[in-house]
C-alpha cells in the first residue's frame, strides 16, 4: 500500500514538473506576449522626423528650407536617481526651483512614454549637452525640422509652422500627429502640409531602467526609415514679389500679378509684410505678442482677406455686362454734364467731353455711362421686375468669380461681398426697390466688395477675352505628376468674346490719353483702369487693375494701397513699375522711371492714428 502511495506521489510529482515546465516554454518559446511586455519596459519607439519639403520659387530658386530644432525629452516613468542635477541646471542655465517646475510639468504632460523637458534648444546648447548627456539618465533628444528662409519676403504666401493643437488632433483622419508635432498653419505650408511633410519613421531603442540607451533593438530590423517631404516649385518670381514689397514698404494695401494664359500667381504682396523668420517654431513665441498687437495687421493677408470696394476698376467689367445684356452696344453714347442726377441726389462725375462713348467712359472714367448703364439693364422687358434683372447682372459677375472664394491655394481666402436679392427685401422690403435704390454698385461702390485676388483675377479674364484659370501658386510639386487638376481648368465667364476688343481698347486708353497717361511705359502696351475707392473710415483708397502687353499679355495685375487718394497717385505707379519689372527687368534703372520709383519706395503712407503702436520689429532682419 505504502509503495502504491509512494509511486502515485512521484508520478503525481513528474506531472507537475512537466507542467511547469511545459508551461515555462509556452512562456518563453512559443507564447511571445510576455516577452513583449518585459521588452516594453525596457524599449524605447523614437520618431525619425522627416525633411520637410522645401520650397522653391518660379525660377527655381530656393526660397525656404529646414533648420534642426532640438527638443531636450526625458522618459516616462520619470527616475532621476543619482543625477547631478546642480551640473545638469548650470549646464540648461537654470535654477533648481524652474529645473523643479519643468520637472513638475513634464510628469503631467507625458506621451508614448516620453515627455517634453524643454523646447527649441539652442545649437550651442544641443551640443553642449550632447557632450555629457550621459551623466544624465533619462534625458535624450528629439530631433524635429523648422523653416528658415534665403529673402525676406513672402510670408504671406509662404506662411508658418506651428505645434499642432487639440482640435487639429482630435480630427485628422489619417493619425499621423502625435502631441508636439508640428504643421502648417498659414498660406502654403498650410495648404500642402500633406505633399511637405513627408512620412515618419520609428526607431526602436534598448533602455535601461533610467532611460540611457544601451542598443538597437532586434538590430534595427523593425525600425523604418522616415520620407522626406515633396519639394514645391512656386509660380511666385521672387525677384517681382521682392521688388513690390519695396514699392508698397510702409503703406497699407495689397499687390495681386497673376500670368492670364495659366492663372500661375507671380506675386501676391500684403503690407504690412513680416519677416518670416521671426515667425518660426523658435521666434514666434516672441514676435506673435507684437503682431497681434500691431494696429496696422501685418498677419492679415489682404490680398486674399480683404474686401473692398472695387470702385472705378468696376467699370470695365460694368460695360462688358451691359455689352452682353443689351443695355448698350459699342456705339452707346450719354450726355454727361459732370454728374448724374437720381430725383435730389447729385452723383459726380470727372471733367471730360459731354458726349460720352463707350471707350472714353472708361478713359475718362465716367460715373454716368454707367449709371445709365445699370438703369437700362434693371428696366430691360426681358425681365419681369428688379430682382429678376438684379439676379442676371449678379450672374455675370459670379462667372468671373466675384462673390465666391476662387479656390486660391493660400489659406485664408473669403469670397467678398455680392449680395443675393433677399438682401435688398429685408432692407427696402419685398419687391419695393428698383435700379435707383441700388444705383452705387454701377461704379463699383455700395454692398460690393473684392478682394485683391478677384480683382487681378477680372484683369486676367479680361486679357484672356472671356476665360480664367483659378488663381494659383503652385507650379509643381517634385515626385508627383500633377498639381491640383482646378488649376489646370479654364473658367469660362458668360461674357462672349466678341464684346472684349471694345472695351480693352478703352482700358488702353486710360493709359494713353485718359487717367493713368502720365505713367505710359515706352514699348508696352498696357491695358488698365484707375480707381479711388470711397472709404468711410478715413480717406479714399487708391486702386488700379492693369493687363499687358495688351496682344498676348504676360502679367494682369491688381493694386490697393488704402487710404491714399487717387489710383492715378499710388496704386497705378506701382502697377506699372511692377509689369515694366517683370516685362524689361532693366529698364527701370535706365527710364525716366527713377524718380517716380524712388518716390514710391521711399513714400510713407501709414496713417498717423497707427504710427505709435507700430512694431517696427517685426519688419527688418
Amino acid at each position: 500500500m505504502n509503495k502504491q502511495r509512494t509511486y502515485i506521489i512521484n508520478v503525481a510529482v513528474v506531472l507537475v514538473g512537466l507542467i511547469f515546465i511545459f508551461r515555462l516554454f509556452q512562456i518563453q518559446v512559443l507564447d511571445d506576449k510576455y516577452v513583449n511586455i518585459a521588452e516594453k519596459i525596457s524599449l524605447r519607439r523614437q520618431t525619425v522626423y522627416p525633411q520637410r519639403g522645401l520650397i522653391f520659387d518660379r525660377n527655381d530658386k530656393l526660397i525656404v528650407y529646414n533648420d534642426p530644432v532640438y527638443d531636450l525629452m526625458i522618459a516616462v516613468p520619470i527616475r532621476l536617481k543619482g543625477i547631478d542635477t546642480t551640473a545638469f541646471c548650470a549646464l540648461l542655465q537654470i535654477d533648481r526651483s524652474e529645473f523643479d517646475k519643468m520637472l513638475e510639468r513634464a510628469k503631467t504632460n507625458s506621451y508614448r512614454g516620453k515627455s517634453v523637458f524643454k523646447r527649441n534648444v539652442s545649437n550651442l546648447l544641443y551640443a553642449r549637452l550632447q557632450e555629457r548627456l550621459y551623466e544624465f539618465s533619462g534625458f535624450f533628444f528629439e530631433i524635429r525640422q523648422d523653416r528658415n528662409y534665403k529673402y525676406n519676403s513672402a510670408a504671406h504666401v509662404l506662411g508658418y509652422l506651428g505645434e499642432i493643437n487639440k482640435s487639429e488632433l482630435d480630427k485628422q483622419e489619417e493619425e499621423y500627429y502625435e502631441q508636439g508635432d508640428f504643421n502648417g498653419k498659414k498660406g502654403v505650408e498650410r495648404f500642402y502640409e500633406k505633399e511637405l511633410r513627408g512620412v515618419k519613421g520609428e526607431q526602436y531603442l534598448y533602455v535601461d531602467k533610467f532611460g540611457v540607451i544601451k542598443g538597437s533593438y532586434k538590430e534595427g530590423k523593425l525600425d523604418q526609415d522616415a520620407i522626406d517631404g515633396n519639394n514645391l516649385h512656386l509660380s511666385i518670381d521672387i525677384d517681382l514679389q521682392l521688388y513690390g514689397e519695396q514699392l508698397l514698404d510702409n503703406k497699407m494695401g495689397s499687390v495681386v500679378a497673376i500670368e492670364p494664359s495659366t492663372g500661375q500667381i507671380l506675386a501676391l504682396i500684403s503690407s504690412p509684410f513680416y519677416n518670416p523668420a521671426k515667425f518660426n517654431i523658435q521666434n514666434r513665441g516672441k514676435y506673435y505678442t507684437m503682431a497681434i498687437s500691431d494696429p496696422t495687421k501685418p498677419i492679415f493677408n489682404r490680398a486674399v482677406s480683404a474686401p473692398y470696394p472695387p470702385g472705378s476698376t468696376f467699370k470695365p467689367l460694368m460695360a462688358l455686362v451691359g455689352l452682353q445684356d443689351e443695355a448698350i452696344n459699342k456705339q452707346t453714347h450719354f450726355g454727361c454734364p459732370g454728374f448724374y442726377r437720381l430725383g435730389r441726389r447729385i452723383i459726380k462725375c470727372h471733367p471730360h467731353a459731354f458726349n460720352t462713348g463707350l471707350q472714353l467712359s472708361i478713359a475718362s472714367s465716367c460715373n454716368t455711362f454707367y449709371c445709365n448703364t445699370f438703369k437700362n439693364m434693371m428696366q430691360l422687358d426681358k425681365y419681369e421686375n428688379s430682382e429678376e434683372s438684379y439676379n442676371a447682372w449678379r450672374s455675370y459677375l459670379k462667372s468671373f468669380g466675384v462673390g465666391d472664394k476662387l479656390g486660391i491655394d493660400v489659406s485664408s481666402e473669403v469670397s467678398g461681398w455680392l449680395k443675393d436679392a433677399a438682401y435688398y427685401d429685408k432692407i427696402y422690403g419685398n419687391g419695393s426697390w428698383k435700379y435707383s435704390n441700388i444705383i452705387s454698385l454701377s461704379f463699383g461702390q455700395g454692398e460690393l466688395g473684392l478682394t485683391p485676388v478677384q480683382i487681378a483675377n477680372i484683369a486676367a479674364a479680361i486679357a484672356n477675352r472671356g476665360f480664367y484659370y483659378t488663381p494659383h501658386v503652385v507650379r509643381k510639386i517634385e515626385n508627383m505628376e500633377y498639381i491640383p487638376e482646378k488649376y489646370l481648368v479654364k473658367n469660362h465667364t458668360k461674357i462672349s468674346p466678341s464684346h472684349f476688343d471694345a472695351v480693352v481698347q478703352g482700358m488702353q486708353e486710360v493709359t494713353l490719353s485718359g487717367t493713368a497717361s502720365h505713367l505710359v511705359i515706352p514699348g508696352i502696351a498696357i491695358a488698365g483702369k484707375t480707381g479711388t475707392v470711397q472709404n468711410p473710415h478715413g480717406k479714399n483708397h487708391s486702386a488700379y487693375m492693369a493687363f499687358a502687353p495688351v496682344i498676348q499679355p504676360k502679367i494682369a495685375i491688381a493694386v490697393v494701397v488704402e487710404e491714399a487718394g487717387y489710383g492715378s497717385s499710388w496704386a497705378a505707379p506701382i502697377a506699372h513699375l511692377m509689369i515694366e519689372k517683370y516685362l524689361m527687368p532693366d529698364s527701370v534703372s535706365k527710364s525716366s522711371k527713377v524718380d517716380l520709383e524712388r518716390k514710391m519706395m521711399e513714400s510713407d503712407l501709414i496713417p498717423l492714428k497707427y504710427k505709435s503702436q507700430r512694431n517696427e520689429a517685426l519688419y527688418g532682419k
